[in-house]
């Protein structure tokens, strides 16, 4: 029988939700693929993947799979307050913005600019998407969306220059996102997250584990379930393997994923989803906001069918 195929994307900020698939008791159980987070979402659509960490957005846009897609319950990429690997950067107040530079990888993200833009900072720029390179998209954009790991590096970068210790406030505290990167004084910072909570008092939730519908049975649930647990349990482990690949402090990795990234779908998440849905729906982001479906968590089930209970949220 053919191993189920998981698409997912290659950051840091998913490393706890599939650990346990590369790192742990479900290794080789499934067959892997990396790649970003808008690649994800097009392996579900066409077929390549059979479950996939999809932008959030991306939800929405599933209608032509056939027998249709459903989201996994518990788990998602999502963050109650400040996220620290999604930001704006820009040469000016981004009030001044006239020309916004999107990362063509991202979804979710520049949907969420384009709600901002509107919603709170009261602009109407021209929005136009470019490879992820921060340098060239400054030089063609007054601001620019920069995601992932190359976000978290220029939040980190911001830290340090700011004087701020590992256990300090993390980028964009506050009034910070309004102020120049101290040292760099054409830029300012705006964590989208941070943003996005200021506009709603909501959380954003980034990206959500969907699959084809046949595909996601009880046995599959539980095996996702089971390897955001084990992952959960070992962030120190990921964030030191993660410093050596990004060449980034542990300490500073671990803070970003115990502190800034919730990986989970509880009750002010959704809500914070079901807004989202909303406003893109009413920006003509999306056709309509259809509610989020999930599958039937497992109740009772074990981990990786191997013994280990479950901690079901």
């Amino acid at each position: 029988m053919a191993k189920l195929r998981i698409s997912i994307v290659e950051y840091l900020n998913t490393a706890p939700l599939v650990w346990g698939f590369t790192d742990g008791p479900l290794r080789g159980r499934y067959e892997l693929s990396f790649t970003v987070p808008s690649l994800c979402a097009e392996a579900l659509r066409s077929g390549q993947a059979d479950v996939a960490i999809i932008p959030a957005i991306e939800y929405q846009r599933m209608a032509g799979v056939p027998g249709g897609v459903i989201a996994l319950p518990g788990m998602a990429v999502a963050a109650k307050g400040e996220v620290r690997s999604i930001l704006v950067v820009a040469r000016k107040p981004i009030e001044l913005a006239r020309r916004i530079a999107l990362d063509r990888c991202s979804r979710s993200s520049a949907a969420l600019v384009r709600l901002l833009c509107a919603g709170r900072w009261g602009i109407q720029p021209e929005f136009v998407e470019m490879d992820p390179d921060p340098a060239a998209m400054l030089a063609a954009a007054d601001a620019a969306l920069v995601i992932g790991d190359p976000a978290l590096r220029v939040a980190l970068k911001w830290e340090a220059l700011a004087g701020k210790s590992p256990s300090g406030e993390p980028c964009c505290a506050g009034s910070a996102s309004d102020q120049p990167v101290p040292g760099v004084d054409t830029l300012f910072l705006y964590d989208v997250a941070h943003q996005w909570r200021e506009m709603t008092a909501r959380p954003c939730v980034l990206a959500l584990w969907v699959g084809r519908r046949e595909a996601v049975t009880p046995e599959v649930v539980a095996d996702f379930l089971a390897s955001r647990e084990y992952g959960l349990a070992r962030v120190g482990e990921i964030a030191e393997g993660a410093a050596l690949k990004l060449d980034l402090p542990p300490r500073a990795l671990e803070r970003y994923l115990r502190q800034n990234i919730d990986f989970s779908l509880d009750e002010e998440n959704r809500a914070g989803l079901e807004l989202y849905f909303r406003y893109c729906a009413e920006a003509g982001l999306i056709p309509r906001a259809r509610p989020l479906e999930l599958a039937a968590a497992p109740v009772g089930a074990r981990a990786a069918r191997g013994g280990a209970a479950l901690k079901l949220v």
